[in-house]
């Protein structure tokens, strides 16, 4: 929908009249009308800025993180300590904050900074907005897959950003970013919409909104902002050869946002659900080599025995029509609406079978993640041990999900080696199983905590370690 100010600048030239080769200059002054087009774009979004920044904060968070190197050698689980300066949005009153999940990944401390900001400078009369206020921030929950998280401080009435239900963004339309980009709060940078449903990645099915708005590192977390004020979605990531901003800026859709906000807020993680199916995209090889109807699209190469989709009848090679009556005519939408499905509901599916239409009732279950990284399971504020430099976490079935070939059904987990501790003279790695000190079986971290303070330096330890599928022993010497 086109705006008032949008309609007045495509008028803009057609208002103004332009003196003719030969016309007196002051005869033209006098009888071209003022203009007030580019006052009225102004303050437009000059209201739109100032609306939605009451509701933008600086997020400061001190961690462990993954180091930032060009060496493909390293080991990126190998962790360090950090200072991150991310953005956040505040969607609830009562103090519930959305951010990305890369900028509080690994966090001991977060900080959430409001700070005033200069709206107007006029003389003698320059105008802040807000007044400065730190809070100490509680992590809720994050998903690493759309690399959200949510975080809260103590406070109440705050200024909100919703989250309306009906989503609708253009190609071309105007939009707002808004974040602390090198540190430098409440930044306000104005671009258009460069593409909708963009997935970078094409073996990972995430799509997101892009975006021309100049984004740089510190924008993270914070939104993006349509012509009315809505949100657009949550800034993520750029692409740059250089490290700054060259106006290619993804975003977190809207509806993903409010889907995993809610998620968080209410269970503290984003659960899984499959249905026992694995589906593909329809390219016109697979098309004509298999005789299909349709060269785009999304088709099912493979079901589970015995899972969800094979007791509603599911069939390898059934074409994805829609689901719950939204027509399904991509991966990236297929994957996207499976994710923001809701728990505990029955899935809806139009399928095309040698041409002919079904309709199916699969449910959707829950199901363990898959771990790219086991050091996305640790809590820094638990799970380092100092004496060892590493962090740990219990062997479970999520953990377990990371580790394929496991023989250990009990032990500790090495999960993360800080940068130039203890860990390199003790050889553990990422991956490594603990099974037992000096010949004593551990279940669970608490247990290797134990037997380690009862240790002094120059004591001998030995740790039975599985590390890739083999029992090998670590033994080392406490300092």
């Amino acid at each position: 929908m086109k705006t008032a100010a949008t309609l007045s600048i495509a008028l803009l030239f057609s208002a103004i009249s332009l003196p003719t080769l030969g016309q007196n200059s002051s005869e033209s002054n006098v009888s071209a009308p003022p203009s007030s087009v580019l006052r009225e774009y102004d303050q437009a979004i000059d209201d739109i800025a100032e609306r939605a920044m009451h509701s933008v904060v600086q997020i400061e968070v001190t961690g462990f993180g993954k180091p930032e190197s060009s060496d493909d050698d390293q080991d990126q689980d190998t962790l360090q300590r950090q200072r991150v300066i991310g953005s956040g949005v505040i969607v609830d009153p009562d103090g519930y904050i959305v951010t990305n999940n890369h900028v509080v990944a690994g966090a001991l401390r977060i900080r959430v900074i409001v700070a005033p900001t200069t709206v107007e400078l006029v003389t003698w009369r320059t105008r802040l907005a807000n007044s400065q206020h730190v809070y100490e921030a509680k992590l809720i929950g994050t998903n690493r897959y759309a690399d959200l998280a949510v975080i809260k401080i103590e406070a109440h009435d705050l200024p909100a950003i919703a989250l309306p239900e009906p989503f609708h963004v253009r190609l071309g339309q105007t939009v707002i970013a808004i974040g602390s980009p090198q540190g430098l709060d409440h930044t306000i940078t104005k671009g258009i919409i460069s593409a909708v449903g963009r997935q970078p990645e094409l073996d990972r099915p995430m799509v997101y909104v892009q975006t021309d708005a100049p984004i740089n590192p510190g924008n993270s977390g914070g939104p993006l902002i349509d012509r009315d004020g809505n949100l657009i979605g949550i800034n993520t990531f750029i692409f740059s050869s250089g490290g700054g901003s060259e106006g290619l800026g993804f975003a977190v859709p809207e509806p993903v946002v409010r889907f995993v906000y809610y998620e968080l807020k209410a269970h503290g993680f984003v659960p899984s659900v499959s249905i026992g199916a694995h589906a593909q995209a329809i390219t016109p090889d697979l098309a004509a080599g298999l005789k299909l109807p349709q060269d785009q699209g999304v088709i099912f190469s493979d079901v589970d025995t015995g899972g969800p989709a094979a007791a509603a009848g599911l069939k390898a090679g059934d074409i994805v029509e829609a689901i719950d009556g939204v027509p399904i005519d991509s991966f990236p939408k297929y994957t996207a609406y499976l994710y923001v499905h809701k728990r505990g509901t029955l899935l809806h599916m139009e399928i095309l079978r040698a041409g002919k239409p079904i309709t199916l009732s699969v449910n959707a279950i829950d199901s363990l993640p898959m771990v790219d990284s086991l050091s996305d399971l640790t809590n820094p504020k638990k799970d380092l041990i100092p004496s060892l430099g590493v962090f740990v976490t219990d062997l479970n079935d999520l953990t377990a999900a990371a580790l394929p070939g496991l023989r250990s059904k009990r032990g500790v987990v090495v999960a993360g080696v800080l940068s130039g501790e203890p860990a390199t003279l003790t050889n553990l790695e990422i991956g490594d199983v603990v099974r037992s000190i000096n010949g004593k079986p551990l279940t669970t971290s608490d247990e290797l905590r134990q037997q380690l303070a009862n240790f002094k330096p120059g004591d001998s330890v030995a740790l039975e370690v599985e590390r890739q599928s083999v029992l090998q022993y670590v033994a080392f010497e406490i300092e």
